[in-house]
């Protein structure tokens, strides 16, 4: 009757991974594929067509925002997913969620809003130098 139909996402580019016993601090910003292990006391940034995705063990201390996250481990901040949001069973959220497609496995927990965006948030324009 209900057919199982994940989606799996991709991004292009490099894979860079953040190993179980690593600990960065500060923030990081990736493009192609972003694989934690261990933990992140800092803010993540993916550009372009990213992919973030946070092992059952790993940790990040900050916001999360790229267009595509899987998350399987704890995030202590705010999530934004410009496109798609996939919290596995072992997720556990304590900060908003700002999505546009969200799914969610039985057993994720999230402490905090779910908050959804009917399109990608815009870039505001720099301040005019002239007007200051």
């Amino acid at each position: 009757m209900f057919r199982k139909t994940r989606k799996r996402l991709t991004a292009g580019g490099a894979t860079s991974l953040i190993a179980a016993d690593t600990t960065v601090r500060g923030d990081i910003t990736f493009s192609g594929t972003l694989h934690v292990c261990g933990r992140v006391i800092g803010n993540v940034r993916g550009d372009g067509e990213a992919l973030f995705t946070l092992s059952a063990e790993g940790v990040i201390e900050g916001s999360v925002l790229a267009p595509q996250a899987v998350v399987n481990g704890t995030v202590r901040g705010d999530i934004h997913a410009t496109q798609c949001l996939q919290l596995a069973a072992a997720a556990r959220v304590e900060g908003d969620l700002h999505y546009r497609s969200l799914e969610m496995a039985a057993g994720a927990q999230v402490n905090g809003r779910m908050l959804h965006d009917d399109e990608a948030p815009k870039c505001l324009a720099a301040p005019d130098a002239a007007a200051t």
